[in-house]
């Protein structure tokens, strides 16, 4: 099994969440968080003044699938995601040792 977490810009959020939905993948976490990279944030003017948005908005997904339906996952996120800017965001993928659901208590797979 393999944790996807992806950090994109939060106006492609719908957009990836019914791409997912589209390809059977369900189970998402979803956080708002702020962050930085290579954009190195924004310069905005207010009332004459500028001033700089170093930390921006974005959203973090966290899936958990199994080891087959990474790649469909990644690809499902990078095609709806992408835009072709600096700031779309990243995909990060760990592997997963056990996965329990607290309910049944399923292990592995079943429990995704």
């Amino acid at each position: 099994m393999k944790k996807i977490v992806a950090i994109i810009r939060p106006n492609k959020f719908d957009e990836v969440k019914d791409a997912l939905e589209n390809i059977g993948c369900h189970g998402v976490t979803v956080t708002e968080v702020k962050g930085r990279g290579r954009q190195l944030g924004i310069t905005e003017s207010y009332r004459g003044s500028d001033y700089r948005i170093d930390m921006l908005p974005k959203t973090r997904l966290e899936i958990v699938v199994s080891s087959k339906d990474t790649e469909k996952v990644i690809k499902a996120i990078t095609d709806t995601a992408q835009t072709g800017d600096i700031g779309d965001g990243k995909i990060f993928i760990s592997p997963v040792e056990e996965v329990v659901r607290i309910r049944t208590g399923e292990r592995g797979v079943k429990a995704v």
